[in-house]
């Protein structure tokens, strides 16, 4: 799920970068929301406050409250993972927006062939997005940085509660839900069982007769079920 929230004082220009965001996620046939709002207010920190995973922020440089850079700032604080693509009616702020290590993905300006502008900075977005090498995330204050190519699978522990993800070299056990796990996950990794997550691209081998699934160091584990067989294979 990307999800790409947009905040923008200007009402007509709002709406055409919602149109415009829309447009390109359905034509690339992705699954996405939409968050749009007219100011830095409450309702717009707590999605940047939220769990949510894969955004993509399109800021207005200037509204009534805030300074976009400002609030890209603070969002660079938190996360570093997501897209940041500044919008403004002001090309000479790019000054500005440069000496601030931000961190961001294109500068647009709006009076300047916007769309094309935008379509192509959601285009940008998406390799960043699909070359994640690493999760992020921090769980009973302690923080967590994988890398994903590591990870063999995630699975459920029913008994303790929690979210087991096994890599080449440990065991993580944290009590975020897998599925919220897999949220911040890419499409490399299906679903085999229905508590098991594997990583497809370290899959070497699928016995379909005892249900076992081979990794490529060797590792192996049993959580295939009919209902995900075909799509694992």
């Amino acid at each position: 799920m990307i999800n790409v929230i947009i905040c923008d004082d200007n009402e007509k220009d709002r709406i055409y970068a919602e149109k415009t965001t829309k447009k390109f996620m359905d034509k690339n046939k992705k699954e996405y929301k939409i968050y749009s709002f007219d100011d830095y207010n409450k309702s717009f920190y707590s999605i940047v406050s939220s769990k949510i995973p894969t955004k993509i922020y399109l800021l207005d440089i200037e509204t009534p409250s805030r300074s976009g850079i400002d609030v890209a700032r603070e969002i660079r604080r938190k996360d570093i993972d997501s897209v940041i693509i500044f919008l403004t009616a002001h090309e000479e702020l790019g000054n500005i927006v440069l000496k601030n290590d931000l961190l961001f993905l294109s500068f647009i300006n709006k009076f300047d062939n916007f769309e094309n502008r935008l379509i192509n900075s959601l285009e940008k977005s998406l390799d960043l997005l699909n070359k994640k090498n690493t999760i992020r995330f921090t769980d009973r204050n302690v923080l967590y940085t994988i890398n994903i190519n590591d990870i063999l699978y995630l699975t459920k522990d029913s008994f303790e509660r929690k979210t087991i993800i096994k890599t080449d070299y440990t065991e993580f056990k944290v009590s975020k839900p897998l599925i919220e796990m897999i949220e911040m996950l890419d499409d490399r990794f299906v679903q085999t069982h229905r508590a098991c997550y594997i990583n497809s691209d370290r899959k070497v081998m699928v016995d379909k007769s005892n249900k076992i699934i081979t990794f490529d160091n060797g590792e192996t584990i049993d959580l295939l079920s009919d209902k995900y067989r075909k799509a694992v294979i």
